[in-house]
């Protein structure tokens, strides 16, 4: 897979057609990943997500199922999971609310939810220590790049605030600015490692 970054000035500040621009462009480059450098990627990032649990001891933690060619991480899940993690996936209850994480662990069933998502059939909520954010992409300054919805940025609004940890494949890193909503994550972790 190569770690080719995004044109500049693909986005400019407070230009949400060159956001939306932006966002298909690097959907695009993530659908294309080869399949097999896909899955060493993904390898790859489950190791680094559990050295950052290592480091960040965590109770719990909010989990997302991968959609649209995301990083699929159920390798990290199945081994978080078996230490003791509480894991949980994130559900939208109301469109401009922030999300709701129900406990979900590796081999309980699914449904599919709002937006194309999968979410737990159980109906236990908690609010975690700390979430896994999926990026369309991401910048230098720990930035994430969403699908638009806003759903992430309203929950990391929230008291208390969790700690955010970026999910993304190094080919997605592109230039953009941050809106006034924009929250800079903890962290991220790409298959290269841990930003």
């Amino acid at each position: 897979m190569t770690a080719s970054r995004i044109p500049r000035d693909v986005s400019s500040p407070h230009t949400s057609t060159r956001k939306m621009t932006l966002r298909t462009t690097l959907l695009s480059v993530r659908q294309g990943l080869d399949p097999a450098h896909k899955q060493l990627a993904d390898h790859h990032l489950s190791h680094h997500v559990m050295a950052w649990c290592q480091t960040h001891p965590v109770h719990t933690l909010g989990v997302y199922l991968p959609i649209r060619g995301e990083p699929d991480l159920h390798v990290a899940y199945r081994q978080l999971s078996a230490a003791g993690i509480t894991l949980a996936l994130p559900v939208v209850r109301e469109k401009d609310a922030p999300l709701v994480f129900v406990v979900w662990r590796p081999q309980d069933p699914v449904t599919t939810g709002a937006y194309g998502t999968t979410i737990p059939e159980g109906n236990t909520e908690i609010v975690p220590d700390a979430l896994l954010l999926p990026c369309v992409g991401f910048n230098d300054a720990r930035f994430r790049l969403g699908y638009g919805g806003g759903f992430y940025d309203r929950t990391l609004n929230t008291t208390p605030r969790p700690l955010a940890i970026g999910i993304a494949y190094a080919c997605t890193q592109a230039e953009f600015a941050a809106e006034a909503h924009d929250i800079a994550l903890n962290a991220i972790i790409t298959e290269a490692g841990i930003v």
